[in-house]
């Protein structure tokens, strides 16, 4: 399967400038495509949504457009796609309305990992802390990285009232088994809320077929623009009710956003679903494909993740390869599974220090935990963390041999 980098890079006017960009789980860099569905909204003759006159429709009809999209993306129905601030705005929202709604309490319990991004942890500990329920600990295994079905289910019990659990770690890349949490979590009548954040850049999702009950992201981490969307079971929504205004409508997915949607955003989010659902078709890419004029999105969707899973494992591996062959380095993500983001650190050099020299080069790797907190300080990183290196759909193999040169560089100077 033909994958033509050259032909995806022309999309992003910020590669122009020749930096290699390995930063993509901390949020990608944007398509000219994108970009230009923002601006065109944004000077577009639009009004708040309504039925009446051109400028309501528009807006009316770019909401619908994106919850469409992001239920190809995601594997939901539309009408269960929630749009907010972001991620960690989301969560916290439906934290608290979720502890509420069900009335937890004393006796009840919460399940959170040590593999998670703090966006999928420290809402449900406030929320269950607030109403004095338990938070119960699946840990991970320093040693592997990995976030073992049996880590779970260990703490599970009649009285789990919710598991939340990343799809894949954007600390180390570790992918757990899903289905298997999922299904455990279920056994015992809890619900389930998977942070896919940082496996949307990397891999189609399916959450009806998962049965996961709610499911969170952020078009920012593949190729769209600032934004938080939540999507879940239709009936599990209507059974919540968070704080609202009164005028404002009471139907889900309305409900659960606060204010005026911000219609250029949803528009560039539309973009960025379609930019990822034509990877395959771009450039020559295009001649290993059938006819996408036949296929439904979803269908050119996993088409294109195909193709981009081949391309970016490519590079993990010749990244990976090259980092291990180093003395004085360590590679932290070492999961049988994984998404391709890699974590290392140098002996006697700070992660912010190699951050820096390699920036010097040109070559975009920050250092940090990633508010991936806990999972940080298990791997006795502590709050410095790592340098983390991140494969995106426009990473080329010259820009990996630049990564490595300029970390051989600074391993051959300790």
């Amino acid at each position: 399967m033909r994958y033509d980098v050259a032909a995806v890079r022309a999309l992003f006017p910020a590669l122009a400038g020749g930096t290699a960009h390995f930063d993509g789980p901390g949020g990608s860099q944007t398509p000219a495509p994108v970009a230009e569905a923002v601006a065109r909204i944004m000077t577009s003759s639009i009004a708040n949504r309504g039925t009446v006159t051109a400028a309501e429709r528009l807006a009316d009809d770019i909401v619908r457009e994106t919850r469409s999209a992001m239920g190809d993306l995601l594997g939901s129905d539309p009408g269960t796609v929630v749009f907010g601030r972001s991620m960690t705005a989301n969560t916290m929202d439906l934290a608290r309305t979720l502890a509420r709604a069900h009335g937890w309490g004393p006796g009840d319990e919460v399940v959170v990992t040590s593999l998670d991004h703090d966006g999928n942890v420290r809402p449900w500990v406030i929320a269950a802390e607030a109403v004095g329920a338990t938070v119960r600990w699946a840990e991970l295994d320093p040693a592997t990285g990995e976030l073992p079905v049996e880590a779970v289910r260990e703490v599970l019990s009649g009285r789990t009232r919710l598991v939340a659990v990343t799809a894949a770690s954007n600390l180390v890349g570790t992918r757990p088994d899903l289905p298997a949490v999922v299904a455990a979590a279920h056994d015992v009548g809890a619900l389930v809320h998977v942070d896919a954040v940082h496996l949307a850049a990397h891999d189609l999702l399916d959450r009806e077929a998962l049965g996961a009950d709610l499911v969170a992201c952020s078009p920012y981490k593949f190729l769209g623009p600032h934004l938080g969307v939540t999507c879940g079971r239709a009936d599990l929504l209507e059974e919540l009710h968070p704080d609202k205004l009164l005028p404002s409508s009471d139907a889900v997915p309305e409900r659960f956003e606060l204010g005026t949607l911000p219609y250029e955003l949803l528009a560039g989010t539309t973009a960025a679903v379609e930019v990822l659902a034509g990877l395959a078709w771009e450039g020559e890419g295009a001649a290993e494909h059938p006819d996408p004029a036949g296929l439904s999105r979803r269908e050119r969707l996993a088409a294109s993740f195909a193709a981009l899973h081949e391309h970016e494992e490519g590079l993990r591996v010749r990244a990976e390869d090259g980092l291990r062959a180093m003395d004085g380095v360590t590679v932290h993500s070492r999961a049988a599974h994984r998404t391709p983001t890699l974590l290392f650190t140098l002996d006697g050099v700070e992660p912010a220090a190699v951050h820096r020299r390699l920036a010097d080069r040109g070559v975009n790797a920050p250092a940090s935990h990633f508010y991936a907190w806990e999972a940080s300080h298990r791997l006795g990183l502590g709050a410095g963390g790592g340098v983390r290196v991140g494969m995106a759909p426009y990473t080329t193999v010259d820009e990996v041999d630049r990564l490595l040169e300029g970390v051989a560089e600074l391993a051959a100077r300790r």
